[in-house]
């Protein structure tokens, strides 16, 4: 399955690394365009190209990972979503205050979900920092855990199996608001925490 990534911030570029560490094919994308990221994916080698946020929008796993006041204008005039799987690993917060915004009782996966009519929304990579995401899963001699939830069976199966191939050990929190109460940031008693599966 083609992957795609909109947002080359510190999420962003931490999934890229931990998809180039198993050489696994991806198009990274921002709001400044391809020539902007030319660095980024020197660094990261050839598993991973820059491409246009549109181009990164028509894979079929997408993850999106932009700033809270950002994402309506990152996602504006994208293709349709057509069922495909969006990775959703933001949290309505905004550096550097990390603030909560006022969802006004929403859960911030349904407000993303408004953003990507049509997608099956995954809920994943909101739970913990950047550094750990990027760094190897298996360095403390387990595997880094990655909570994810999501109402689509399905599209949880594909993320879980995608995680897993990148060396992390993926655990099914349930549907999509019970996921977010555990792992939401901020919050969920989940959130920042290094758990590492054994065994």
């Amino acid at each position: 399955m083609s992957i795609g990534i909109i947002g080359s911030g510190l999420i962003g570029s931490a999934f890229a690394r931990a998809l180039a560490r198993k050489g696994v094919e991806a198009t990274i994308s921002n709001s400044r365009g391809p020539d902007s990221l030319k660095e980024l994916v020197a660094e990261l080698g050839p598993s991973i190209k820059a491409g246009t946020v549109q181009q990164a929008a028509n894979a079929d796993i997408v993850l999106i990972a932009v700033n809270w006041t950002k994402l309506p204008q990152a996602l504006a005039g994208l293709p349709t979503w057509n069922g495909r799987i969006v990775i959703d690993a933001n949290n309505a917060i905004e550096a550097p205050e990390f603030k909560p915004f006022d969802l006004k009782g929403r859960l911030s996966g349904e407000v993303v979900g408004d953003l990507v009519p049509g997608a099956k929304l995954v809920k994943a990579l909101n739970h913990l920092p950047a550094a750990l995401l990027a760094g190897d899963p298996e360095a403390e001699g387990g595997h880094r855990v990655l909570f994810y939830s999501g109402d689509d069976a399905d599209a949880k199966v594909k993320v879980g199996a995608l995680f897993e191939k990148l060396g992390f050990f993926a655990l099914d929190l349930g549907n999509l608001a019970a996921g977010q109460k555990m792992a939401g940031f901020p919050g969920g008693p989940l959130v920042i925490h290094n758990f590492v599966k054994f065994g």
